[in-house]
C-alpha cells in the first residue's frame, strides 16, 4: 500500500532538491566580500533611514503603476490570441476596443509628462 505513495515522496524530495540546492551551491560557491555600502538597506530611489517626513518624487510610483497596468494588457492578450479563432470576429472587435481604450490612456499619460525622468 505504502508503494503508491512512493512516486508523490520522490517528487517531494526532487522538488526540496531543486529549491535548496542552488541556494546551498550558492552559498558555498559564491565570493563573499560584505561591506557596508553592500550591507547598507535601500528602497525606492533614497535611503531607507532618513526623515520620516522628507518629500520622494511621486514618479517613481506612479511609473510602477503604468507598469504594472500595462502588463495587465499583456496577460489578456496571450489568452485572447490561443482562442481567436474561436471568438471569431465579435472577439476581435471586443479587444480592439479595449486595447483603443488603452492606447488612449498611454496617450494620455504621455502627453501629460507622467513617463519623463528627469
Amino acid at each position: 500500500m505504502l508503494d503508491s505513495y512512493f512516486p508523490v515522496l520522490l517528487f517531494i524530495l526532487v522538488g526540496l532538491g531543486v529549491g535548496i540546492g542552488p541556494l546551498v551551491l550558492g552559498k558555498i560557491l559564491a565570493p563573499h566580500k560584505p561591506n557596508d555600502q553592500k550591507n547598507s538597506p535601500y528602497e525606492c530611489g533614497f535611503e531607507a533611514f532618513e526623515d520620516a517626513r522628507m518629500k520622494f518624487d511621486v514618479r517613481y510610483y506612479l511609473v510602477a503603476i503604468l507598469f504594472i497596468l500595462f502588463d495587465l494588457e499583456i496577460t489578456f492578450l496571450f489568452p485572447w490570441a490561443v482562442v481567436l479563432d474561436s471568438l471569431g470576429l465579435q472577439g476581435f472587435i471586443v479587444m480592439m476596443i479595449f486595447l483603443g481604450i488603452l492606447v488612449v490612456g498611454f496617450i494620455y499619460e504621455w502627453k501629460k509628462g507622467a513617463l519623463d525622468w528627469e
